[in-house]
């Protein structure tokens, strides 16, 4: 009987430290590689072309991205990368440009201006959320033949954000989450010239706040000047 009770309590003791090893092992595996990095893509090339996205050869989107059209973050190591657009049937580069991503940070890169003359803008994001009954926006004026502009919420008596030109973006704000408009004022003038229409801000939620298109498109294959919110995720 001695003997049994023996054998019993040193079984309990080994199936306590397998369970224990068990569980640091799952641990280390769930821990956060510092290396890794986000990136993120937008389309705001003011036309009705559509792309793909290549970090070097691994592929950004899941599906071509239109005007305004944005892909979910993509995770990689950090390092140098080639950022290399194409149209949606071929992999053939249309514009490509070099990218540094930093350990342990998010990025969103946009791609920018006509066409002809494309390029991108790559900009960090803080997705922090100090408060977790706000939702957070940022400006981005990426409309190549606009001037400076703010962004006002509707009605709204107080400037979010004032004077911002083209290729230059803003730092995240908490808002109230809600549905509701954000206005693009002309600087200069004052005058309205871009609505986002009613949108929900979700708290939690980190958004772009993107002016884009052109303020004089040469013909119906260029995107007007239109302002639109986008969830990043």
């Amino acid at each position: 009987m001695k003997n049994l009770t023996q054998l019993y309590s040193k079984s309990i003791i080994l199936l306590a430290l397998i369970s224990f090893t068990g569980l640091s092992s799952c641990k280390k595996t769930e821990t956060t590689d510092p290396n890794i990095v986000l990136i993120r893509v937008v389309n705001t090339s003011p036309s009705s072309a559509t792309y793909n996205a290549y970090l070097n050869s691994m592929k950004i989107n899941t599906v071509a991205l239109p005007f305004g059209g944005s892909a979910a973050y993509a995770s990689s190591v950090a390092g140098s990368y080639n950022l290399k657009f194409t149209t949606e049937s071929s992999i053939e580069s249309l514009f490509t440009k070099q990218v540094i991503l930093n350990n342990g940070a998010n990025y969103s890169s946009y791609l920018i201006n006509k066409p002809a003359a494309m390029d991108v803008y790559t900009i960090t994001d803080d997705l922090s959320v100090p408060s977790a009954d706000k939702a957070y926006v940022r400006f981005l004026n990426l409309s190549p033949d606009a001037t400076a502009f703010d962004l006002i919420k509707t009605g709204a008596a107080t400037t979010l954000f004032t004077n911002k030109p083209f290729k230059n973006s803003t730092g995240f704000v908490a808002v109230d989450a809600g549905t509701y408009s954000f206005d693009a004022k002309e600087t200069s003038s004052g005058a309205v010239r871009a609505t986002t229409g009613g949108i929900t801000f979700t708290a939690g939620s980190h958004y772009d706040v993107v002016l884009g298109g052109l303020v004089a498109p040469a013909n119906d294959t260029e995107r007007p000047l239109s302002l639109q919110a986008i969830l990043i995720k």
